[in-house]
């Protein structure tokens, strides 16, 4: 009897996964926010903001998992459409064995990365976000750039104390 192996020779999960997780990890979306009874905050993600700043002490997260799932599925759906687009023009993707253990490798440390990060004791860790903002600046930035905090006083000058 044959017995048939199932590889993952070249498929195409070896390239959309790395790339999904790199990408995820690299360009995102700011979000400037006003929550309903809570101070002004940062939140993060694309296209939904699933991580934004913890209120109940510095440097803490609440992570809401709903709209990080969302968003991962986005950027898997996103590079899907790119492999797939260009594999119907005729253009068949072949990638080196070191490039893919590259991207492998980097997706491994960007995953450990969060990881340490995720595993703060001070993080929280919602099903889905349990409150209605105010959106007042968004933007998009890499990771290696610095989040710019707008003016608080531009979106409320009446109270600014002078």
């Amino acid at each position: 009897m044959r017995r048939h192996i199932i590889r993952m020779g070249n498929t195409p999960l070896k390239l959309i996964l790395p790339l999904t997780i790199i990408s995820f990890a690299a360009v995102t979306k700011y979000w400037y926010t006003l929550p309903v009874d809570a101070p002004d905050t940062m939140c993060w993600g694309f296209p939904f903001p699933y991580v934004c700043e913890g209120w109940h002490t510095s440097l803490s997260l609440k992570i809401f998992v709903v709209e990080f799932f969302a968003d991962f599925l986005t950027y898997l759906l996103f590079w899907s459409v790119v492999y797939w687009g260009i594999n119907r023009m005729g253009i068949k993707i072949v990638v080196n064995k070191v490039v893919i253990t590259v991207l492998w490798v980097f997706a491994g440390l960007v995953v450990s990365g969060s990881g340490i990060i995720a595993a703060n004791p001070d993080n929280l860790f919602y099903l889905k976000r349990s409150f209605e903002m105010e959106v007042m600046e968004t933007g998009f930035q890499f990771i290696w750039q610095q989040t710019p905090r707008p003016d608080y006083y531009r979106y409320h000058p009446e109270s600014k104390n002078e």
